[in-house]
């Protein structure tokens, strides 16, 4: 052991911005669940994105989106996360091993407990939508994944904010986009998606930085 400190898995860099940006999250989800809970139907705003119907997305772009919601469905997620933690460990990194299914868990985890109390459905009463788990998932790895490259490359603010947000964006909009097309969820749920991987994913990275170096410097 050479006695340095593990790389944080919230740069330090990212902190301020990444702390603000779960701050206004937060309450986004928060405002949007109440104002559609109990709901059934498309809102004002669903409407006016757009209203996908069975045949609105036809091939090849129908393949598409199946295939990029498998990556939300459990097999596909399991891979995915398996895949990141197996990476973190080959490189030595265990605490971005943790954060990887820490951060993926209580984000889904967070996501299902919200469908509860929010109870709005698309497609019959046992299909509660709000928020998309597939886009919270989807969201939450690739932010993961954005701060732990940033920590390894040493980016500064300005890139890793950058990264960050971009893979925030492509990720949970390609994640967002199939599950629209498909008719699984409304916009508005994956906007709400989007915001609790954004909410939960910097909160997870301090608690686990926390949790880390609490434990390592009770090992002294």
């Amino acid at each position: 052991m050479t006695g340095r400190p593990a790389p944080t898995v919230l740069p330090p860099s990212l902190r301020p911005w990444l702390g603000l940006i779960a701050v206004l999250a937060a309450p986004a989800v928060v405002v949007i669940g109440v104002l559609y809970t109990g709901h059934s139907q498309p809102g004002s705003v669903d409407r006016w994105i757009i209203q996908p119907t069975a045949d609105s997305v036809g091939p090849p772009w129908r393949r598409v989106a199946l295939a990029v919601d498998f990556l939300g469905e459990p097999a596909g997620a399991v891979t995915l996360v398996v895949a990141a933690v197996t990476g973190c460990l080959l490189l030595r990194r265990p605490r971005a091993a943790v954060f990887v299914v820490a951060g993926a868990g209580i984000t889904v985890g967070t996501a299902t407990l919200l469908k509860s109390l929010v109870g709005r459905t698309i497609h019959g009463d046992g299909n509660l939508s709000y928020p998309s788990g597939h886009t919270a998932f989807a969201t939450a790895l690739a932010l993961v994944v954005a701060l732990l490259a940033t920590g390894r490359l040493g980016l500064g603010r300005t890139a890793g904010t950058l990264l960050v947000l971009a893979a925030a964006l492509v990720a949970g909009g390609a994640m967002g986009w199939a599950q629209v097309a498909l008719g699984a969820h409304y916009p508005t749920d994956v906007l709400g998606g989007w915001c609790t991987a954004l909410a939960v994913i910097p909160a997870t990275a301090w608690l686990v930085d926390r949790m880390a170096d609490a434990r390592r410097r009770e090992r002294r």
